[in-house]
């Protein structure tokens, strides 16, 4: 039992020992990339990138898949990948979202407090800053993509396939289930809730997950917790409740570095929208604006985005039958901590493609202490109708890839048949609008009950 617990507590806070392999890598090349790719070379509607003609339109590619292209790494791009390229669509945010920005997002504001920190002032729902300009315009994208666009409650559960995969470099697979809760608390804009909850007072947001298999990791579960006022709280309360000690364990802020279950993504990287930290001891520097190809909103009619069948493998590439590229109008930013903040923090940078309709990041770029490329992670979105809400985000997969040690995770929430997707809203039964035993460290006391 002892040694069981040594190893959940390891695999939770990260204390497991890793190879790190050479880097090649160096945080100067996204600097040459703004510069080589002021002119970008566009692939036509029609067109299918393959390993043949790619170096033709690597203009529009983030450096990470460059670099898979290239073969640099352990990972590297299949000699037979494909990537048909669509046209892109533009009417993915709901209504209610659209309206909510349009009546309150002149009135946000930012100011920047004597300790450094940055505090958002006004914001009441919608996207903070629908045209964020100078001063402070990398940090206004930032804000815009913590606040991304992103219904008011996303349940994945087993038996609608949440799912991850961990690969490592020989191949070997390790699959996990999950229940996954994340809840808006304050700042809501969809109709049918209140504006702000009443379950976690002070928060504006709440991300439960609890691994289901396999067995010896069952009931292990995370629980963050995102405060409104960010300089009181800098940073998010986490906590992990370990099974085999039949209690919860409140996380330092130290540990937004740690892996969370063991998995490729960090704490400051565990959403859909690229960033998972906090905005008051975070800034950003603005880079440029580019367009960058990507798979915003793949298919429900094609076959599915089962592991490993659906996919490109070994480095779990979406095959031809998920659906179309296309090219996004983005704004790239280099995030990372106030230097007051910054000692013994993980990334230097984390780059950011950041969408300019949706804000979110559908490819980082994450640079380790020493400035060198240690992992990409790209995140794939997929939107459909939502009763009561019109289109939205109905979810996202996602694969995390830790280029100096070639590992990966793979995050699906999707299998045939395609009407297994994440639950939305009113979709979810009714058990996950408890916002009690899913959004508070009571709650994870009621695990093993």
């Amino acid at each position: 039992m002892r040694k069981l617990s040594v190893l959940v507590i390891s695999l939770v806070l990260g204390l497991m020992p890793s190879l790190v392999l050479a880097q090649s890598t160096d945080r100067s090349e996204m600097d040459q990339w703004i510069k080589d790719t002021e002119h970008q070379t566009e692939p036509p509607v029609g067109t299918t990138i393959t390993m043949a003609n790619w170096q033709q339109y690597k203009s529009v590619m983030p450096l990470g898949m460059i670099k898979l292209f290239q073969g640099v790494y352990g990972w590297k791009m299949p000699a037979d990948v494909q990537m048909p390229v669509g046209p892109p669509r533009f009417d993915l945010i709901p209504k209610s979202w659209t309206e909510a920005t349009e009546k309150y997002g002149s009135q946000t504001q930012v100011e920047v407090l004597p300790n450094g920190h940055y505090r958002i002032k006004n914001y009441y729902a919608g996207t903070p800053f629908p045209n964020p300009t100078e001063p402070h315009k990398g940090w206004k994208i930032l804000a815009n993509n913590f606040w991304f666009v992103r219904p008011a409650l996303y349940v994945n559960t087993e038996q609608n396939y949440g799912s991850v995969w961990s690969v490592d470099r020989f191949g070997d697979i390790a699959p996990s289930s999950f229940d996954v809760v994340y809840r808006q608390t304050a700042f809501i804009s969809d109709p049918g809730f209140p504006h702000e909850e009443s379950y976690a007072p002070g928060t504006w947001q709440t991300q439960y997950g609890m691994q289901l298999s396999p067995e010896q990791a069952r009931y292990t579960a995370s629980l963050s917790m995102f405060y409104q006022d960010q300089e009181k709280n800098p940073y998010p309360d986490t906590f992990v409740f370990v099974p085999a000690l039949r209690r919860s364990l409140r996380l330092s802020t130290s540990s937004r570095c740690s892996p969370v279950f063991g998995f490729d993504w960090a704490y400051d990287d565990a959403n859909g929208n690229g960033f998972n930290g906090s905005t008051a001891v975070y800034t950003a520097d603005f880079l440029a604006d580019r367009k960058i190809i990507g798979m915003t909103n793949f298919s429900d009619t094609s076959e599915g985005a089962n592991f490993p069948a659906d996919y490109d493998m070994p480095i779990a590439w979406p095959k031809p039958s998920w659906g179309k590229w296309s090219l996004r109008p983005v704004s790239i930013i280099d995030v990372h901590r106030i230097p007051s903040e910054a000692a013994g923090y993980c990334y230097s940078s984390r780059i950011m493609y950041v969408d300019k309709e949706l804000w979110g990041a559908g490819w980082v770029d994450l640079y380790d202490a020493n400035r060198k490329l240690w992992k990409a992670i790209y995140y794939y979105g997929y939107f459909t109708d939502i009763p009561g809400l019109g289109h939205s985000g109905n979810g996202v997969a996602s694969v995390a890839y830790d280029l100096q040690n070639t590992h990966m995770t793979v995050w699906c929430g999707f299998a045939n048949p395609w009407r297994r997707k994440p639950y939305i809203n009113f979709q979810a039964p009714k058990e996950f609008f408890n916002g009690v035993k899913y959004g508070t460290p009571a709650g994870l006391m009621q695990i093993l009950r």
